[in-house]
């Protein structure tokens, strides 16, 4: 059983390593939830997330033996980066297996931190199948990603900055892809107040914990479909499930069309970069039945690449109906271009792009095909300049977002 002794020996031996991350009041997410929402931002932990916390201190509870055999994981990208960066620190050989699709920034910076890095597979699973085959066959120590009571341990001191920064805390929120966070953070936090609630946050195309507590044992996903890439697990840790059962009070799952929200909250509300992952909490916060509480999201990262970082605020303009494009047939004759963007510039649109096609079809009378791509202040401002275009004649079309990117 994880005790307050084996807590305190983490918090102890990560001192001076890792960051203290303060709690961020969010006036905005307070506002708009009825709650007090403090935002615990481990984005900003050393290697941009608290994988650092669990890799460190196991690294530090083995032997010289097994250090010196060298050590061998698979992640999706924070605890290779974690794993990476205490080995360093402890002069040991780190092996890192990662899914393909791990986002660059995450496969760099764990080379950059002097570890041999293996991409394998489309998915965590088919990443840990190597990493355990390599242990096997060449005696490499394998530091597991979340199942295991240690790495859990050294996660779950995130509870003791939470409980310093606010003792009365009443709800904290934490993603589950595997379960080794949730397991130390919801362990932790009722040994220290039993009354406290923790809630687990899923994707909704990866809820393998939800699915497993459901039918009282772990199992495995067919197939999982998540942008979460940091939570796509397949099977949660069959080691921590115990703790998740009796600690977790309630697991939520979020689509992904959620996180495009959150994501731009976060940057606009709060200047953060969060990952996937990360903002599974802040997702849910639209989801808690309750008021009056003080709530604490755990964003339990911040590595992204900055192509995924430009296709979220891209879905996310769009979502909101800030950013979007319609089509209209104009009659081939000179003028039509410019009142069409009188009457946009009259609904006060910005346009970003036109794309003017007079070849369509021969018809002159509506042979030209006008794309236009702007800014609005939201589905209600769209839909505006969408009727004033109709109301001039024009049959404006809006373009679905995968017209968007043609």
């Amino acid at each position: 059983m994880l005790t307050l002794k084996e807590f305190k020996e983490a918090r102890a031996v990560l001192s001076g390593v890792i960051l203290n991350t303060s709690l961020v009041y969010s006036k905005a997410f307070s506002r708009a939830t009825g709650n007090q929402v403090y935002i615990k931002p481990e984005n900003m932990q050393v290697t941009g997330a608290y994988k650092i916390r669990g890799a460190y201190y196991k690294i530090s509870t083995l032997s010289e033996e097994e250090k010196a055999r060298g050590l061998v994981t698979a992640s999706a990208g924070n605890h290779a980066q974690g794993v990476a960066y205490a080995a360093q620190a402890a002069g040991v050989e780190a092996t890192i297996v990662m899914p393909t699709t791990t986002p660059l920034v995450k496969v760099n910076n764990t080379k950059d931190y002097g570890a041999k890095v293996i991409l394998q597979g489309e998915t965590f699973d088919d990443a840990a199948a190597l990493a355990a085959q390599l242990s096997q066959e060449q005696g490499l120590t394998y530091v597991h990603p979340f199942n295991d009571p240690a790495v859990a341990t050294g996660q779950g001191t995130i509870s003791y900055e939470i409980f310093q920064d606010l003792p009365d805390v009443d709800v904290i929120l934490v993603p589950i892809g595997g379960g080794g966070l949730a397991t130390g953070v919801s362990t932790l936090a009722k040994l220290l107040n039993p009354n406290v609630t923790v809630i687990g946050v899923e994707p909704t195309g990866a809820a393998s914990m939800k699915a497993s507590l459901e039918a009282g044992h772990v199992l495995t996903l067919p197939r999982i479909e998540t942008i979460a890439d940091g939570v796509a697990v397949k099977t949660p840790g069959d080691q921590i499930f115990p703790y998740i059962q009796k600690n977790i009070d309630d697991v939520i799952t979020i689509d992904d069309d959620e996180l495009v929200d959150a994501f731009l909250d976060m940057m606009e509300k709060h200047k953060m970069i969060v990952e996937n992952a990360g903002l599974l909490p802040i997702a849910a916060l639209n989801h808690l039945d309750c008021k009056g509480k003080n709530v604490v999201p755990v964003l339990s990262g911040g590595n992204m690449d900055v192509i995924t970082v430009a296709s979220l605020v891209q879905h996310g303009l769009i979502n909101r109906g800030r950013v979007f494009t319609f089509s209209v047939q104009l009659p081939d004759r000179p003028g039509e271009l410019l009142r069409v963007a009188s009457i946009v510039a009259r609904e006060n649109g910005n346009i970003i792009k036109l794309e003017h096609n007079q070849f369509v079809n021969i018809n002159r009378q509506s042979g030209v095909e006008l794309r236009v791509t702007l800014e609005a202040f939201g589905h209600t401002h769209k839909r505006a300049i969408l009727d004033a275009l109709c109301k001039e004649g024009y049959q404006a079309r809006e373009c679905h977002t995968n017209d968007f990117y043609h």
